[in-house]
């Protein structure tokens, strides 16, 4: 039996739409960010942005993002499980955006 990678894309609609990895604080985003700039080179430019929750005005209501940009031939199943097991390791998921 063949397996068809293009099918093995976990929760991705546009193989070439960035990723965002939302995590609770700036520490685990930073720690996110470092770690994935480190093992995924081929990511290309990260981003560390501030989302502050709607209605929210205390800087502690706020969620961290990673910004990943896809690679240039897109999404890979090995890539957005690495960015899923990387949110999950901080308290966070992923999300296309």
């Amino acid at each position: 039996m063949t397996e068809n990678h293009t099918t093995d894309l976990p929760d991705v609609d546009d193989p070439h739409a960035r990723q965002l990895l939302v995590l609770p604080d700036r520490d685990a985003a930073e720690d996110a960010f470092e770690e994935l700039s480190a093992t995924h080179p081929d990511l290309g430019e990260l981003e560390i942005v501030r989302d502050a929750l709607a209605g929210e005005d205390d800087a502690e209501d706020a969620q961290w993002l990673v910004v990943v940009e896809p690679p240039e031939d897109g999404w890979t199943p090995t890539h957005l499980h690495a960015l899923d097991t990387l949110a999950a390791t901080h308290e966070g998921w992923r999300e296309e955006g």
